[in-house]
């Protein structure tokens, strides 16, 4: 059975607070008592409290995170990267999955409200007014990551528009004649999309404004990635008579493309160019290397729990809005 602070302490004739300025690397203390405190402690098993720590401090030294899943490999990252951070601060992570449903996203945060964790990332499914109100009547600090959900709610995330248009001058400027933006459904749905609509927006300007520059004839497409996506993008590359390239919205989307591609005896780089978005860690895996831009999701995820660390302490922000730099990465898919 563990012992408690108040026997570590009278095993090594100190006081309880000694024992925690020992433990804590905290105070004043003479460096012989230390290591001797803490070398009981690790023989004797010792294991502070931390729920009486937290009824003492008005903390529960968690916080909880909200994403989408954890199939993807972009939010498999972030939760790794937000668990490391949290770790170095001496926190756990509650993870929870919204699975793309707005009222269980609701429902999720409410639960982690009522289990008082100090603070939660969100990647939200909601958006507007109406809800950022909502997460201001929780009471609790909240930094969003990915979705915009409304102006004045903290919120850490990429230049996602400015990328993708730059991605889409790199298609353009390889010579192609058709260019097909694949990305998920982004009309009949309440859902928030911001992410894929601000890519969408990139993609769009690029093509608008290279036509005319250049005076092109390149023709576009958008192809809403959902049942038979893959094969809408097999038959567009075949009935166009032209040179196509395909720019995905999200890895995955490139690399199913790739594999049904594959199927039918195209190669990517060769019969046709494309290019992905995230930069996802399993790409190290996958040839033809894919063009891809990189979204540095260990580095959203350690300004979000910076960010949120400071809303939990109170500290003075000179901005709650933290949008990060990405760029392109090369391969062999273009």
């Amino acid at each position: 059975m563990a012992i408690t602070a108040k026997e570590l302490a009278e095993m090594c004739g100190v006081s309880r607070m000694t024992v925690h300025r020992a433990l804590t690397d905290t105070g004043r203390i003479n460096p012989q008592t230390k290591e001797l405190i803490q070398a009981k402690a690790k023989e004797c098993g010792y294991r502070p409290d931390l729920l009486a720590r937290g009824l003492v401090k008005g903390q529960t030294f968690y916080i909880g995170v909200v994403v989408l899943d954890v199939n993807n490999r972009y939010f498999s990252q972030m939760l790794s990267a937000i668990g490391t951070e949290a770790h170095k601060r001496g926190y756990f992570v509650n993870i929870t999955l919204h699975e793309e449903n707005k009222e269980m996203e609701k429902e999720q945060l409410e639960r982690l409200v009522d289990y008082h964790v100090d603070g939660i990332i969100l990647s939200s499914v909601n958006q507007g007014e109406e809800y950022r109100d909502f997460l201001k009547s929780l009471d609790t600090p909240i930094v969003t990551i990915g979705n915009k959900i409304a102006e004045g709610i903290p919120f850490v995330s990429i230049q996602e528009k400015k990328a993708a248009k730059e991605a889409t001058e790199a298609i353009l400027r390889k010579g192609y004649e058709k260019i097909v933006f694949v990305c998920p459904p982004l009309e009949q749905t309440e859902a928030n999309t911001y992410v894929h609509r601000q890519r969408l927006e990139g993609f769009t300007e690029a093509v608008e404004q290279w036509k005319k520059g250049q005076e092109s004839t390149v023709t576009s497409l958008v192809i809403s990635a959902k049942d038979a996506y893959v094969e809408q993008a097999y038959e567009e590359l075949l009935s166009s008579g032209k040179r196509t390239a395909f720019f995905c919205a999200g890895d995955i989307f490139a690399l199913e493309i790739m594999k049904y591609m594959a199927g039918k005896g195209k190669r990517a780089g060769e019969d046709y160019g494309i290019v992905g978005f995230d930069g996802i860690d399993i790409l190290d895996y996958v040839t033809p290397r894919l063009c891809t831009i990189y979204n540095p999701v260990e580095l959203v995820a350690k300004e979000a729990v910076k960010l949120l660390f400071k809303l939990m302490n109170s500290e003075p922000s000179d901005d709650e809005t933290v949008i990060l730099n990405c760029e392109m990465m090369d391969g062999e898919t273009l």
